[in-house]
C-alpha cells in the first residue's frame, strides 16, 4: 500500500537512519558512556543557490571559512530511557549524546534536532538534564533547551553570550529547491568536529520519521555524507545559506551511504519562531490515515477523481470523525499494493487547493492553527461534496 498518512500527517513508516544510522537522542556507545547522535537534520535554501558568500559558484572552501565558526558540537547528559528504541537514549542514566547545531543569532540562539537533546518518544520524551555546546575554538558553554518541537525534530538552545565571537548562519528558503543543486554540510560526525562535507541535493518532497506517530514531510535527500554525530548540523546552500538540519541517514551497514535526509528550513524557520514564543509548537490535524490516488487506481475504484488523499481510517473522536468523513470498509488489491481501502472518500483539495497525496493534506491542514475551520473537497464514486473540518491540535500519539 503506498504511504498511509495518519492524522493528516504520513504515518511513520520510513524507518529512520535509527536501525543501524539514525537513532534519537541517543546512539551507539564506543564503550565510554559516550553516544554519538545517530540522526541527522538537513536545512534547506531558497533556490539552490548560485553563489557562496564571496564568489560567484560552489566554493566550499569560501562557504566553511565565512561560517564553520557558527557550527556547534551539542553534548547532552540524558535521562536513562530503559532501552533504546528508535529514537530512545541508550537507556543508562547519565549517558553522553553527542550531535551539531549551529548559531541562529547572535542573542544566542543554538538550532539542533530535538532528538540530540532528548530521549524516549511520543508522550515518553524527556529533555536531556544537561546540555553544552562546544564551539571550534574550544569555548565551552551551558545550554538552556528553550522548547523542543518533536513533530519536526527540533530544539532551540539558549546560551549566555559573554566572551563569545558568534557567527549566526542565515537561515535560507526551502520553497524552491531543485535537485543537483550543490550543497555543503558541517558538523561533527563520530564526534570529529567542524567535519564538511559536500554533495547535492539528490531528492525533494520525502517523509522521514519523527519523534512522534506523525512523519516529517518535505525532508531534503542529500548525498553529502551524513554520518552519526552530524545530526542537528545545518545543510547548506553555495550561498551559505541553511537549507536544512542534518537529521537522519539510511544505511544498511550503520554508516553513511549517499542517502542522508534532512529537516527543510522553512519547518525549521516554523518551529523555532514557536519555540520563541511559547516554548511549544503546536498543528493542527483532522485525523485520518490516508493513501495516495492516482488517476490508475481512482479508474480501477471507479472514483471520479485523478489524485487526491484516499481515506484508509478515521481516527476516534477526531474532527474527520465528527465530520462524518468515511474510511474505506473494504480492502482490495491493485498494481502491488494489497491493502488499498475501497469505498470511503477521496479528499481532493483542502479550500480549494489540490490535495495531490496524503504529504499534500499534510502540508496544507498541520500549518494552520487549531480551532481554524478549513473546507475539504470530498469524492466518494462519483458524488462530490464539501465538508467542513474544524481543526484540532495534533496529539503526542496518533494512537493515544
Amino acid at each position: 500500500m503506498r504511504r498511509a498518512t495518519l492524522l493528516l500527517c504520513v504515518l511513520a513508516a520510513l524507518v529512520a537512519a535509527g536501525c543501524g544510522g539514525g537513532g534519537g537522542g541517543g546512539g551507539k556507545s564506543d564503550g565510554s558512556g559516550t553516544v554519538t547522535v545517530e540522526k541527522t537534520t538537513v536545512v534547506g535554501s531558497g533556490d539552490g543557490g548560485s553563489e557562496t558568500p564571496t564568489t560567484t559558484g560552489f566554493n566550499p572552501e569560501a562557504i566553511y571559512k565565512q561560517y564553520s565558526p557558527g557550527v556547534v558540537t551539542v553534548i547532552s547528559v540524558l535521562p536513562g530511557t530503559g532501552g533504546g528504541g528508535l529514537f530512545g537514549g541508550g537507556g543508562n542514566p547519565g549517558e553522553e549524546a553527542l550531535g551539531s547545531g549551529f548559531v541562529v543569532d547572535s542573542r544566542g540562539d543554538v538550532a539542533t534536532n530535538a532528538h540530540v537533546v532528548t530521549s524516549g518518544t511520543g508522550s515518553h520524551i524527556k529533555q536531556a538534564s544537561q546540555v553544552y555546546v562546544e564551539f571550534p575554538d574550544h569555548n565551552r558553554v551551558p545550554a538552556k533547551i528553550v522548547g523542543d518541537d518533536p513533530n519536526a525534530d527540533v530544539a532551540l538552545l539558549k546560551i549566555p553570550t559573554g566572551g563569545l565571537n558568534l557567527t549566526p548562519i542565515p537561515l535560507g528558503s526551502s520553497s524552491n529547491l531543485v535537485v543537483g543543486a550543490p550543497v555543503a554540510a558541517i558538523g561533527s560526525p563520530f564526534g570529529e568536529e567542524q567535519s564538511l562535507s559536500v554533495g547535492v541535493i539528490s531528492a525533494l518532497n520525502r517523509s522521514i520519521t519523527s519523534l512522534t506517530s506523525f512523519d516529517i514531510n518535505n525532508a531534503i535527500q542529500t548525498d553529502a555524507a551524513i554520518n552519526h554525530g552530524n545530526s542537528g548540523g545545518p545543510l547548506l546552500n553555495a550561498r551559505g545559506q541553511v537549507i536544512g538540519i542534518n537529521s537522519q541517514i539510511k544505511s544498511t551497514g550503520g554508516g553513511g551511504e549517499g542517502v542522508g535526509f534532512a529537516v527543510p528550513v522553512d519547518t525549521v524557520r516554523r518551529s523555532i519562531g514557536q519555540l520563541k514564543q511559547s516554548g511549544k509548537v503546536t498543528y493542527s490535524y483532522i485525523g485520518v490515515s490516508s493513501v495516495d490516488l492516482y488517476p490508475q487506481l481512482a479508474g480501477h475504484l471507479g472514483i471520479d477523481a485523478q489524485t487526491g488523499a484516499l481515506i484508509a481510517k478515521v481516527q476516534p473522536g477526531s474532527p474527520a470523525e465528527k465530520a462524518h468523513l468515511k474510511a474505506g470498509t473494504s480492502v482490495v488489491s491493485f498494481q502491488g499494493d494489497a491493502q488499498i481501502p475501497k469505498g470511503g472518500d477521496a479528499i481532493v483539495a483542502v479550500d480549494g487547493k489540490p490535495v495531490r497525496g496524503s504529504n499534500d493534506l499534510g502540508n496544507l491542514v498541520s500549518g494552520r492553527d487549531p480551532g481554524t475551520k478549513v473546507t475539504l473537497s470530498v469524492v466518494n464514486g462519483h458524488t462530490h461534496r464539501k465538508v467542513v473540518v474544524t481543526l484540532a491540535v495534533r496529539p503526542a500519539s496518533a494512537n493515544p
